[in-house]
């Protein structure tokens, strides 16, 4: 430590160095020139002025214009005035070329002070030498980089927050506006304030699937990471509106993966994997699923082997998709239309066994209906005999069948069937 207060102290000394030896060098450097350049100037001015007046009164003395006696008075008055002359140019060049060049002392003295007063701010600001030499635990500079990190997002959250409400004063009914506020409130851990948010949107906007996982997944949050009624209650009521929602089955798979029931958290996050949703983090969704394969493996004493097929000898369902010509145009209009394709049970029960989402533009299509696409482990094609299977091309871009809808339907289709079904979009929901 002391070696460290060393080397700032001959920092220091060499600053102050170099700028009065400036100081000093320049006002030598003038005075330098006052006693060379300036003087011999003047000198050379004043012998040449000397000459010229006296090749006068010489000229006048030959041309016989004065006499004697006036030519040696004007020789005498003009060594007189030549010899005056001199001195005064000597002091008026010591004067100006100082005046011009000589530094002042008092800029190097501001200097100086100004120097020795941050550096004695900046020390006591950083810490003393006796802060410096107490055994304080050190803590790494990654650590330190990552609380600041932490800090300056909360910070951040919360002026996200502070500058919604201020907007949602001038605009009250924008519920854009209150999801955010939602989101935002659940970052700082505001659930209560997510909660009213979200209450706010579903009051604009009314019952949507996504709305109704967000809502459950704050009220999740707030209740200690536990599915109570009320959360059960939302995500019934989401996946009856859309089976495929993604806010829902993220909450479904993560609080298994909670819970240590990895099977059943793939199956939640394959769920949205298969959707394949454009505004779905799939990447980080699949590193959600290797995770839990590795400890679903680990937690059976196997090895895992991402590339086994868990469905393999599960029931499977192909399905070549098309578009009746009829109806090609009148789909091709606007934007790309989303596809619901469903397997329901031939018994009554109107929860779909398997689910699917897919574009319109992706037509004609095979894709294959499995375990993998249930919305309950328990609740999947190997759970029914027969299930009647429909594809829905949805106007409003969400599940169920609506008016305005095109649909194809196929019935009482045993699960067990190997060969590709053809399945024809071809009717019109009145």
């Amino acid at each position: 430590m002391i070696t460290i207060l060393i080397l700032i102290v001959t920092f220091l000394l060499l600053i102050l160095a170099i700028i009065w030896g400036h100081f000093f060098n320049v006002n030598s450097h003038a005075k330098q020139n006052i006693d060379n350049n300036s003087e011999q100037l003047r000198e050379q001015t004043n012998v040449q002025l000397y000459q010229e007046h006296k090749s006068e009164i010489e000229k006048d003395f030959n041309q016989a214009s004065i006499d004697e006696e006036s030519y040696q008075y004007l020789l005498t008055e003009l060594d007189k005035s030549f010899l005056q002359d001199m001195k005064v140019n000597k002091k008026e060049a010591i004067k100006n070329a100082t005046n011009e060049r000589k530094l002042s002392p008092i800029w190097p003295a501001i200097i100086t002070l100004f120097i020795l007063a941050f550096s004695i701010s900046l020390y006591q600001e950083q810490g003393s030498y006796l802060k410096l030499t107490q055994n304080t635990p050190q803590v790494s500079s990654q650590q330190n980089n990552t609380n600041n990190t932490a800090i300056d997002k909360d910070q951040q959250a919360k002026e996200q927050v502070a500058q919604i409400k201020k907007s949602l004063k001038e605009t009250p009914d924008n519920s854009n506006l209150w999801y955010s506020l939602g989101q935002a409130s659940i970052s700082i851990g505001d659930f209560d304030g997510a909660v009213k948010a979200f209450d706010q949107v579903l009051r604009i906007e009314g019952n949507k699937p996504d709305l109704l996982g967000a809502k459950a997944q704050a009220i999740y949050y707030g209740n200690n990471q536990k599915i109570d009624s009320n959360v059960q209650q939302l995500i019934d009521q989401a996946l009856a509106l859309d089976p495929l929602d993604p806010s829902t089955n993220i909450l479904l798979g993560m609080d298994n993966f909670i819970h240590q029931h990895y099977e059943k958290a793939i199956h939640y996050w394959q769920i949205i994997v298969n959707s394949k949703r454009e505004d779905v983090n799939i990447e980080a969704l699949t590193g959600a699923i290797n995770e839990a394969r590795s400890r679903l493996a680990a937690s059976l004493n196997k090895v895992p082997n991402n590339a086994i097929d868990k469905n393999a000898t599960s029931p499977k369902l192909t399905l070549n998709i098309s578009l009746s010509p009829q109806f090609q145009q009148a789909i091709e209009q606007g934007d790309d239309k989303t596809i619901f394709v469903y397997a329901i049970p031939a018994d009554g029960r109107r929860m779909p066994l398997a689910a699917m989402r897919i574009k319109a533009s992706d037509l004609p299509i095979t894709i294959e209906l499995t375990n993998a696409q249930a919305m309950s482990p328990q609740f999947n094609l190997a759970s029914a005999k027969t299930v009647h299977i429909l594809a829905i091309i949805s106007q409003q871009g969400t599940a169920g069948v609506k008016s305005g809808d095109y649909k194809a339907e196929l019935k009482n289709i045993a699960v067990s069937t190997t060969k590709a079904l053809n399945l024809e979009i071809n009717q019109l929901v009145p």
